[in-house]
């Protein structure tokens, strides 16, 4: 039997040893680049949250809404990087140990593409949410129109929308499919009215009333603390076929448009009742020409002759 001694397996056990030092060097270096990477990348989002929560705060109603949002979107980008990262991290340090990791990459490109396909939806919803919240379209608490359904935002994430209207009814709007939205509430709200009057009054006068009665509403203190700004008077806005249409906007705090809405048509009711001003209803005038000559009708009675007479 021949001998082999130890001597001859050194340079060996050398060699793998300094292969494997290396290797392990090489991922402890990949991992530490990847978390220097993420530091960075920490860093950068925290600054464009604080940007971004900056850049908001001038226009928004709910205090502290700037922040979360901007917490919200870098949360997910943060999600993103380190995700990508570590990915990237993984595969080369595989690829370090020897591994071939191209058939990895096929493979991963093959799930990529299939889930690419099945999913292309969810990516729709979700890239469409990003960009509602990054671009404050909506907030929670927000009355909105989706798709031409309105209600209350009760939820926002960046798949979907939930809106709850005036009946209670829940409805649920992947981000992707809306086309169209509405917000009426977005800083600041306007409660308008198309009031009609009699063709027989003075506009002029009518909307001194109109004025006055938007005036004592402001200065009430329950209601004055929801309106922005003094009624404005757009004017005569349309003849209509029952009487002369004046329009009014008053300014309101969001969401309390219908609140000062309701107790200023209460309030100018009963001021065009005090000061005689008719508020028309429909009605149609009916024209019948030049009278007409009598024309003659027979009325046949069984037990008699006929009658002759003349209806005018």
């Amino acid at each position: 039997m021949t001998e082999v001694s130890l001597d001859q397996f050194m340079p060996v056990l050398l060699s793998a040893a300094g292969v494997v030092a290396q290797a392990v060097l090489r991922i402890a270096l990949i991992v530490v680049v990847g978390a220097v990477a993420i530091r960075l990348i920490q860093r950068a989002l925290n600054r464009l949250a604080a940007i971004l929560a900056r850049a908001g705060r001038a226009t928004e109603t709910v205090p502290g809404g700037a922040q979360k949002r901007a917490e919200t979107l870098t949360g997910l980008l943060r999600t993103v990087a380190v995700t990508v990262i570590w990915a990237i991290a993984a595969i080369l340090s595989l690829a370090q140990m020897g591994l071939d990791v191209t058939p990895i990459l096929a493979g991963a490109g093959i799930i990529g593409l299939a889930v690419g396909f099945g999913a292309q939806n969810l990516v729709r919803d979700l890239i469409s949410g990003f960009f509602i919240i990054l671009e404050d379209q909506v907030r929670l608490g927000d009355v909105a129109i989706i798709n031409g359904t309105g209600g209350l935002v009760e939820a926002i994430t960046f798949r979907t929308i939930t809106l709850r209207d005036f009946g209670q009814v829940v409805h649920v709007f992947p981000n992707g499919t809306i086309t169209t939205l509405s917000n009426m509430t977005k800083g600041w709200s306007a409660f308008v009215l198309d009031m009609g009057v009699a063709y027989k009054e003075d506009t002029d006068r009518v909307a001194e009333v109109m004025k006055q009665v938007g005036e004592d509403l402001r200065r009430d203190p329950q209601f004055g603390e929801k309106i922005l700004e003094p009624l404005e008077l757009i004017g005569v806005d349309d003849f209509a076929d029952s009487g002369v249409v004046i329009r009014v906007r008053i300014k309101t705090k969001p969401i309390e448009q219908w609140t000062v809405g309701r107790e200023y048509r209460r309030r100018l009711k009963k001021a065009f009742d005090a000061q005689k001003i008719e508020i028309p209803f429909p009605h149609r005038s009916l024209y019948m020409g030049e009278a007409s000559v009598p024309f003659k009708v027979q009325v046949l009675n069984e037990t008699g002759p006929p009658a002759q007479g003349g209806v005018s």
